[in-house]
């Protein structure tokens, strides 16, 4: 059954980043912030508010509606899965993504999230959840 990531609760975030190793580690091969799908910041320092971005995971994903190329189609359940193949690092899914969930890797393609849940299993602090969704 397909699953989303839900930040549960932002409240706990300590800003440790093995939410976002996890995910680099496990989908990318890598140990790197800039490779994971889920992005943990602070909004200017360190007694700042966390901010925790994550794709949301839409049923009528508007970064695939905008995808020229056709590399985003619609994941069963929600969310988007990329055909790199198809993509041309153009940058709209990017732009049309509301929460700004989708960034781009040093070979200049983009990280998206495939609602695996590693982060939420190596969050130590309960922030996030992983959530079973229906499918359409």
């Amino acid at each position: 059954m397909p699953a989303k990531i839900k930040v549960a609760n932002p409240n706990r975030c300590i800003n440790c980043y093995s939410c976002m190793l996890a995910c680099s580690r496990t989908n990318a091969n890598s140990v790197s912030l800039i490779d994971s799908a889920i992005d943990v910041r602070t909004s200017g320092g360190i007694e700042s508010g966390i901010g925790i971005i994550v794709c949301r995971s839409c049923i009528d994903p508007p970064c695939a509606r905008a995808c020229p190329t056709g590399a985003l189609t619609p994941r069963n359940g929600g969310g988007v899965v990329l055909d790199k193949d198809l993509c041309d690092s153009c940058r709209v899914c990017a732009d049309a993504c509301l929460p700004r969930a989708i960034h781009f890797d040093r070979a200049d393609m983009p990280v998206i999230c495939i609602h695996c849940g590693v982060c939420a299993k190596f969050c130590s602090h309960d922030v996030l959840e992983i959530r079973k969704t229906e499918v359409m």
